[in-house]
Formats: C-alpha cells, structure tokens, sequence
C-alpha cells in the first residue's frame, strides 16, 4: 500500500510541476484566444478582464479584407507541407545511408553534417540571399522552401533517422537479401514501414519550424500576396502606424490553433518516435 501510495505522489508531483511549467504557455494562449473577440477599445482596459460582454468576430473578418490572409495561410500550408515531403525524404535515404553504409570517413562525414547544427541562420542569411539574387530567386518561395529543407531542420532530421535505423536488427535486412531484394528495395520495403515512428516525428518537427520560419520570409519576400504567416501577422496596423491588436490576435489565433490541435492529435508518434530514436 505504501508503495502505491508513493507512486501515486510522484504522479501528483510530476503533475502539478507540468502545470506550472504550463502556465507561461497556457495563460497567453487563453489571453490570446479571449482577446480576439474583444472590441478593440476594451483589449487595454483597466482593471483587465478576461472575456467580453460583447463578443465579436469583426476582427476574424477584418484579418481577410485587410490583407489576403487567405492567399497567405495557404502559402504557409503548402510550403510547410512541401519542406515536410523534402525532408522526410533526404533524411530517411541520407540517415539510412549513414547507419548502413560503411565507407571510408563515413563518421567524419557525419560529425560535417552535425556541424550544421551549430551554424546559426543569421550568420548564412547573407550569401544566401546573394546566391538566391543571381538565380532570379527573390521573392520567390523557393528560397523558403530550398533553405529549410536542406537545413538545420534536415541535419536533426537525419540524425534522428540515422538513430533509428542504427537500432533495427541487421537480421531484417540479411533476410531480405537473402530474398533477392537489393539495398534501395530494403531501404523502401523493409526500413521505411518500420520507421513510422521515427518519421513521424521529423514530420511534425519539421513542419513547426516551417511553419514558424521568420527570418527567411522577411529577406527573401516582398510581395504581400507571397507572404507567409509570421511575416503577414506584423502588417496588421492602421493608417498611423499603430497595431490593429484585435485583428492580429485574430490572426494569431487562427495561426497557432490548428498546429496546437495538429501536435496533441500527433503527440503519441511524436514522443514514440523521439523514444525509438533514442534520443531520450
């Protein structure tokens, strides 16, 4: 009984300290939510208050006529969507590569490889843009999508699915070969189906960073019509310059809910394909 009674105040511990670690995300994303339905003249009111007695959704309406927030969701929805596909791809053949593969400098090749990690974006941004300038590539998304698909984002990709199929039994494969399959026919019919897990978590990972990708979009895009989100939520001001707060947490909302209901719909993959990975 003491020992139950012990693993249930661990749980209760373990709990009440995710509750706080939640708050500094939870309190802002309700504020946020709660604020986007709120006349503009009461979002500062003083004392402040939580909800409104007049609910509206002008600014939800507003976000698409002052700007075309539709064109640039979808914008975000296919790049992201596209990075995604890249990435899953290069990562799942270059991991495999890297894991199954033994050739001359092979972990040199990879330790290279990590090294991208350490570079931050700010420091690549400028001879990329000069290198996208003389392809006739600015303001086009394929500064966007080319950047984060062979990345940052790509080199934790393949990390990732390097661990994982270091992990699989090499038994599966000497069977398959004993079947007549060759490397790329065991890469696809035998390692593929088994990593779900691990894809599964580039996918969502990888996603999410384009999804929020800033920087890029703010150097390589001019256009309005091209914008994606993080970039089309910081026009949203008025004739003097102001924020149009409402309307942007409009905007806001309507950015960050979906990929919050996306992550905990997928959080078991996720978690199942970082602990498969064994990167614990």
């Amino acid at each position: 009984m003491s020992s139950k009674s012990a693993r249930w105040g661990r749980r209760a511990l373990l709990v009440g300290a995710l509750g706080v670690l939640a708050i500094p995300f939870v309190i802002p994303t309700i504020w946020m939510v709660a604020s986007s339905v709120k006349p503009l003249s009461e979002i500062f009111a003083s004392p402040p208050s939580l909800w409104t007695d007049h609910p509206t959704l002008a600014a939800y309406t507003e976000a698409f006529t002052f700007q075309p927030f539709a064109r640039q969701y979808l914008n975000s929805v296919y790049i992201a969507v596209l990075v995604t596909l890249i990435t899953l791809l290069v990562s799942s053949l270059a991991g495999y590569a890297f894991a199954r593969i033994r050739f001359p400098g092979a972990n040199a090749l990879f330790l290279v490889v990590l090294a991208g990690l350490l570079v931050p974006s700010e420091v690549t941004i400028v001879p990329l843009f000069q290198l996208f300038k003389r392809a006739g590539l600015i303001n086009t998304h394929w500064p966007l999508i080319l950047v984060t698909a062979l990345a940052a984002p790509c080199v934790l990709a393949t990390f990732i699915m390097r661990q994982f199929f270091i992990a699989l039994p090499v038994e599966l494969e000497e069977a398959a070969r004993l079947d007549g399959l060759g490397r790329p026919a065991i890469w696809l019919r035998i390692c593929v189906p088994l990593a779900k897990p691990a894809l599964s978590a580039v996918a969502i990972l990888t996603f999410l960073a384009s999804w929020n990708l800033y920087l890029e979009p703010t150097v390589y895009i001019t256009s309005p019509e091209l914008f994606t989100l993080p970039q089309a939520l910081t026009r949203f001001t008025d004739a003097y310059g102001g924020q149009m707060w409402n309307t942007q947490l409009a905007a806001a909302t309507m950015t960050v809910l979906p990929m919050l209901v996306v992550f905990v719909l997928a959080q078991r993959q996720f978690v199942e394909g970082i602990a498969h990975s064994g990167l614990k």
